[in-house]
């Protein structure tokens, strides 16, 4: 099966721009990457909420705790800097896609939410990880947010990995 995503989310981030000229700057880096884990940490809940499955359970613990380190270390680090993230459009369609999956995931139970939750993930993460890998870091000019991301990209790589194996062994789209 396909992973799927909400439209405006994935669309949101597949439309990044290329051009230097229209790319995100750090504040809006931050503010973007800090958004999209705050989404996996609410689906995480979600799952936690609604399944029963101890592989799906499993998966969303160490989303959130995962998730929430990383956006501690974000925060840590833009208190130290002293900055304020910017909002941008990317981020508020990330929040709005998210929304619209999340409605679509609580309608759902037993191995139906299993399976929307885990390709969910593995789709979630493949984009952001693209995102973050080939538009954030080599957008970003402070080099603590590059090392900062940088870091983060090793372990949701995992994430990725993970959530493949996760929806191979439920068996999805099967």
């Amino acid at each position: 099966m396909k992973p799927t995503l909400s439209a405006l989310a994935l669309a949101g981030l597949l439309a990044l721009p290329a051009a230097a000229a229209d790319k995100m700057n750090d504040l809006e880096i931050a503010h973007t990457a800090y958004t999209a884990g705050q989404i996996d940490i609410r689906y995480a809940h979600l799952a936690l909420a609604i399944s029963e499955n101890a592989a799906v359970r499993e998966f969303a613990e160490t989303m959130i705790r995962d998730h929430s380190a990383v956006n501690a270390a974000a925060g840590a680090l833009i208190a130290e800097l002293n900055v304020t993230p910017q909002d941008n459009a990317l981020s508020q369609a990330l929040a709005t896609g998210a929304a619209d999956k999340r409605a679509e995931l609580v309608a759902l139970s037993g191995h139906a939410f299993d399976c929307a939750y885990a390709t969910n993930e593995l789709g979630y993460h493949q984009v952001v990880n693209e995102t973050v890998a080939e538009k954030f870091i080599p957008w970003t000019t402070v080099e603590p947010l590059t090392e900062l991301l940088r870091e983060a990209l090793v372990t949701f790589r995992v994430h990725e990995g993970h959530a493949e194996h996760m929806v191979a062994g439920l068996k999805c789209g099967s």
